[in-house]
């Protein structure tokens, strides 16, 4: 059980270049995201900045209690920038490429949806780039349903990707 060896708390300044590194592995290597470039921390601290300790963007951390390497993070943000899409969230997690299949991914979002419960948030809605099973077990865990796929939305690596898009209610239990 990683809850032992590992600790969620608030993402904070001082995790920006971890978190940077983490998510420009991704940028650099896969199709899970669809950015291109990868990213200076100084760039990413407006992300890190819009996602507070309370309220529904948040980002949290999972950190190896024993050596205090940044293993994961999910986070909350906003769905679409207009007014009524307020009480809605886009949620993601990501790990680093050692920690999968560690149950952090569910300790994360086991959090992050404990800290959502408190919050006028009414769903919450996951972009995953075809394929990829990991996220979509971990999703489907959570209660979230496909609610459609947008054919070849974006291009990276000289291909088109699919994307699935998942929805889930927030005033139901996972």
């Amino acid at each position: 059980m990683p809850s032992k060896d590992v600790q969620v708390r608030a993402g904070v300044e001082d995790d920006l270049g971890a978190l940077t590194d983490l998510y420009n592995h991704y940028v650099r290597e896969t199709a899970v995201t669809f950015d291109t470039e990868p990213f200076t921390p100084e760039q990413r601290l407006p992300w890190l900045r819009s996602r507070l300790e309370d309220g529904p963007h948040r980002l949290l951390v999972a950190q190896d209690r024993g050596t205090g390497e940044i293993l994961g993070y999910a986070t909350s943000g906003p769905f679409r920038a207009k007014a009524a899409y307020d009480t809605s969230v886009e949620v993601s997690v990501y790990l680093s490429p050692a920690a999968g299949g560690r149950g952090i991914g569910t300790l994360l979002y086991e959090e992050l949806f404990t800290a959502l419960a408190t919050e006028d948030v009414h769903r919450a809605y996951a972009g995953i780039a075809r394929p990829n099973d990991a996220s979509d077990r971990l999703h489907a865990r959570f209660g979230f349903r496909l609610v459609g796929t947008f054919g070849e939305a974006g291009r990276k690596f000289g291909r088109y990707w699919d994307v699935a898009w998942y929805e889930k209610r927030l005033d139901e239990k996972h």
